[in-house]
């Protein structure tokens, strides 16, 4: 079966946009896509496998919680950028990162419980990796938006 038939389509389309809080949310999913809830779950964890799908959870506002978020940027070599992708995705407090055509080729935003932690994770990256230019862009104002990829 291709990774991206046209029911993973339907699968990543519905989960970004309209996850149920239920006791079962998978099954309501399945139900509403005429599939079972076996199906869709073994859908979803090769999904997650092949890294289309990085993680399900939550969303919530990292300043309410008492967390801090930034926002990064990394000047990578190109034959550094697996390498770079693979050691920021290793941090918990990282959602994503992206690619940018752009001398700050690489992105990504951090949340932590304190700067002190984004500071040390950021010189941590940079050891292990051997970037050394990555700009630690704190948010000063917070816009929430919804980012959803119709597949």
């Amino acid at each position: 079966m291709p990774l991206l038939d046209e029911t993973n389509k339907k699968i990543l389309n519905n989960i970004q946009l309209d996850f149920p809080i239920d006791p079962r949310p998978f099954k309501k999913i399945a139900e509403k896509l005429n599939l079972s809830e076996d199906e869709l779950i073994q859908r979803i964890a090769t999904m997650k496998d092949e890294m289309l799908i990085r993680r399900i959870g939550g969303n919530f506002s990292p300043d309410r919680l008492g967390y801090h978020s930034t926002l990064c940027a990394a000047m990578v070599e190109e034959d550094k950028i697996d390498l770079f992708t693979q050691t920021v995705n290793t941090y918990s407090g990282v959602t994503h990162n992206y690619r940018r055509d752009h001398n700050f080729n690489i992105w990504f935003t951090f949340i932590a419980p304190s700067v002190e932690i984004i500071k040390k994770s950021l010189e941590e990256i940079s050891i292990k990796t051997g970037v050394k230019t990555i700009l630690n862009l704190p948010a000063t104002r917070v816009f929430k938006i919804s980012a959803n990829f119709k597949v």
